[in-house]
């Protein structure tokens, strides 16, 4: 062998030497594709956590209440509770278009607190809270008294699917049907819906210890009401919550939710 041919038989070694270490510090620096999949649970919100991959949603609900401190706000665990299974209830039922918001009003309260919770259960975020009127022959500070019942004066208690909005003598107002027979399904036919007054107000609330009633509906500050409104309309879920043995016993939403 002459020396042209060792030589290039060295260049031909050596070639394939830094080949192979070139190689080898490739694949080192190389990671499995799914190692990131396998770690992605981000967004942990008390006992709520929302999970990627596919942009894939999980919510524990009754945690809500306890992540946004909706106790200390003023809003009763029983009428959060109950709330949630009907809302879960007419979900089933396909009665639902819109599944992201709720609606409590906690008629256990003064009508001087801001009874009125809306919650975005998506987002985790409270919405509004504010006052809420209920129906003059209901009660004064408290409402303690409910009918169905046209001409009544009297709020209904229950399970509400918000509906279309129109402009009548008070504004912008909201259609609301009532999901509960007996208890509150002549709604519509009562003429029962959210719309603002301006007895709904927090002067008044600090002044004398509670704000002006209704005629039954759950009528809101008028600063506030087309956001409201506009937020809750076309099938969302209201609930006027009551913690009257009469209702609670009698509501067929709550026995079969339970």
């Amino acid at each position: 062998m002459n020396k042209s041919m060792i030589k290039k038989f060295y260049l031909l070694l050596s070639s394939v030497f830094i080949f192979i270490i070139h190689l080898l510090f490739v694949f080192a620096r190389v990671k499995p594709a799914n190692s990131m999949s396998r770690n992605a649970t981000v967004n942990t919100v008390g006992n709520n956590s929302s999970t990627v991959p596919g942009n894939s949603l999980s919510i524990n609900q009754p945690g809500v209440y306890d992540s946004l401190k909706l106790g200390a706000l003023g809003l009763s665990r029983q009428a959060y509770d109950y709330a949630l299974k009907g809302f879960n209830y007419l979900i089933a039922k396909g009665k639902i278009v819109n599944n992201n918001v709720i609606s409590i009003a906690d008629f256990s309260e003064s009508s001087s607190k801001k009874r009125l919770f809306i919650i975005d259960l998506k987002n985790y975020k409270i919405l509004f809270n504010t006052y809420v009127a209920h129906g003059q022959n209901s009660g004064r500070e408290f409402a303690n008294n409910f009918s169905n019942t046209p001409e009544s004066l009297q709020s209904s208690p229950g399970f509400y699917v918000t509906k279309e909005t129109y402009f009548g003598s008070k504004g912008l107002s909201l259609r609301l049907e009532g999901e509960e027979q007996g208890i509150n399904d002549n709604a519509l036919n009562r003429g029962i819906v959210m719309h603002a007054a301006a007895y709904v107000n927090e002067g008044l609330a600090q002044a004398r210890g509670f704000i002006g009633r209704s005629w039954g509906c759950p009528a809101v500050p008028p600063e506030l009401h087309q956001a409201i409104i506009n937020k809750i309309k076309n099938g969302t879920c209201l609930f006027l919550y009551t913690p009257d043995k009469n209702y609670i016993s009698s509501s067929r939403i709550l026995k079969e939710a339970a």
